[in-house]
């Protein structure tokens, strides 16, 4: 038998030097964070201040300012001045590719679903 030498090189090796994919460069990064998800959520249905959304979700203020600065950018978000209040709200257009690439796995969960139901039925007949 030869003698192979296998040399492990530690991962963190190789990411230490590679350059991090930036959160503001697309909706699909924006939401990878979980607290922009949360804020996403918690916006879908009304329109908040930004003390409404640190009260609602017992984040800090500069991270929450943060996190929506980021879904602006990526237009995620829309912000109007009302009186001294920036009120943002979930722009759903903007969700529209996420959506769709996400309905992929939905059908793909589905027919795996119904081949499961199907075949635990068939087996329950035998």
């Amino acid at each position: 038998m030869d003698n192979v030498f296998t040399l492990h090189i530690p991962i963190w090796v190789y990411i230490e030097g590679m350059p991090r994919a930036t959160t503001t460069s697309d909706a699909f990064n924006a939401v990878a964070e979980p607290r922009r998800r949360d804020i996403l959520t918690f916006l879908a249905f009304d329109e908040r201040t930004v003390g409404e959304i640190v009260d609602g979700l017992g984040l800090e203020q500069p991270s929450v300012s943060k996190h929506l600065r980021v879904l602006k950018h990526v237009g995620l978000v829309s912000v109007r001045r009302d009186g001294r209040n920036m009120v943002y709200r979930t722009e759903g257009a903007a969700l529209r590719p996420l959506h769709e690439w996400f309905s992929t796995f939905e059908r793909l969960w589905s027919h795996q679903l119904r081949r499961i139901k199907e075949r635990a039925e068939k087996d329950s007949e035998a």
